[in-house]
């Protein structure tokens, strides 16, 4: 049975990187990007200006005040996306407009609140306050200059990286293609939703949860047929689903009863167990395998223990093949609301719920069939075993929310 850590490291470094494709920016959101981006242009592209108002000389307003108003002959007009036609001499302004390009000769930007107008005087800005030099001004390449590493393989493009991208001109990007998953669900008992249940039959659940799952790591998932209890239809499952997926995730059949074939029926077709058992808890009963360049992770029944170890070993997984740097379940620093105890040997992985404001308390019974409580959670607790962890203590969670 191996540590957690130690089943992760396996599986990723089991992980290859399948071969980018190219495709519209506008698609890309929470993509793996597979390339390097570095800035073809600076970002202003030219000095502009940050505020509606007046591009002055900054020496021609000194002193000037609300009671002392300075005049200034106004001498242009620069809207956003056109440049000045005139040249900002002494005693001149220019009005411009916020993104406006900074006309030449000036060096600042008096914003509008600070000017008036006089109807007596046409043609005349008067001035109710001074400017600093370059007040006002957006630089060319403050914000990134032409050249540098604008975004890095591996990263995740966030709404804020592509907004960043556009503006940069790209219009379309490498990023880590999309891992086909199959999804088998094993079990004579199970029933699909809608059908009558037999006596001793219960809804199959987990391939809707994980199929969620696989869709927030990136993946594409495929759910197949449920698999009854016998070694030949599992075998004719794993067949059929690894034909067809880059990845196949079972629920079911992995334990040590008389009716768990995953193993057997995956190395009957020629599959290798890379390791079964991780001494987590909820999710022992974890088969990883390797066949034909493909992968199988072999998750128990129970609904929870899927989903857990599904975020623990799968979700980085499905994410490291599409190139991510970072695989893992983003950590949030919370405070317990109440302690919760471990008293096993193994690290329990304790459903939680974590309100806005960091408070963490359980999400309720902790078996692995409690799906009233999975369904509330949105984060897991590490705790260690033979530990109890006292209310007020700082925790890291492990969030999927």
């Amino acid at each position: 049975m191996l540590e957690y850590e130690d089943a992760l490291g396996r599986v990723l470094v089991a992980m290859p990187a399948l071969k980018p494709e190219r495709i519209p920016l506008a698609a890309a959101h929470r993509r793996i990007l597979a390339e390097r981006i570095v800035a073809p242009m600076n970002l202003p592209p030219f000095d502009n200006s940050s505020m509606d108002g007046y591009a002055v000389r900054a020496k021609d307003t000194t002193g000037a005040a609300v009671g002392s108003p300075r005049p200034l002959r106004l001498c242009g007009r620069a809207a956003a996306g056109e440049t000045s036609p005139v040249t900002v001499e002494e005693g001149c302004c220019v009005r411009v407009f916020t993104g406006s390009p900074l006309p030449p000769g000036a060096d600042a930007v008096v914003m509008q609140e600070d000017t008036r107008i006089d109807p007596a005087q046409p043609g005349i800005v008067l001035f109710t306050d001074s400017a600093k030099p370059w007040e006002n001004v957006r630089f060319a390449g403050e914000d990134v200059k032409r050249g540098v590493i604008a975004c890095e393989p591996g990263q995740e493009l966030g709404a804020g990286r592509l907004n960043l991208l556009a503006a940069l001109g790209m219009t379309h990007l490498n990023v880590g293609t999309k891992p086909f998953t199959g999804l088998l669900a094993s079990g004579s008992e199970l029933t699909e939703g809608g059908q009558p249940l037999a006596p001793g039959g219960i809804y199959e659940s987990n391939r809707a949860g994980l199929a969620a799952l696989i869709a927030e790591a990136g993946g594409i998932a495929r759910a197949f047929p449920l698999v009854r209890d016998t070694l030949g239809e599992t075998r004719q499952a794993l067949a059929t689903a690894f034909a067809d997926c880059d990845v196949v995730v079972t629920s079911g059949g992995v334990s040590v009863g008389e009716a768990d074939y995953i193993k057997s029926a995956f190395t009957d077709l020629g599959g290798k167990v890379e390791f079964w058992k991780v001494a987590i808890r909820p999710g022992r009963p974890f088969v990883f395998g390797e066949w034909n360049g493909k992968f199988l992770f072999g998750l128990p029944g129970n609904p929870v223990s899927a989903f857990v170890t599904f975020l623990l070993l799968v979700r980085p997984a499905l994410r490291r093949w599409q190139g991510a740097v970072e695989t893992g379940l983003p950590r949030q620093t919370g405070i317990l609301s109440e302690a919760v105890s471990n008293p096993g040997d193994r690290r329990h992985f304790i459903r939680v719920r974590m309100d806005a404001a960091g408070a963490v308390r359980s999400a309720g019974g902790q078996d692995s069939h409690m799906l009233g409580s999975l369904a509330s959670a949105n984060g897991l607790v590490d705790v260690p075993p033979e530990t109890t962890l006292a209310g007020g203590s700082q925790v890291q969670v492990l969030r999927w929310e």
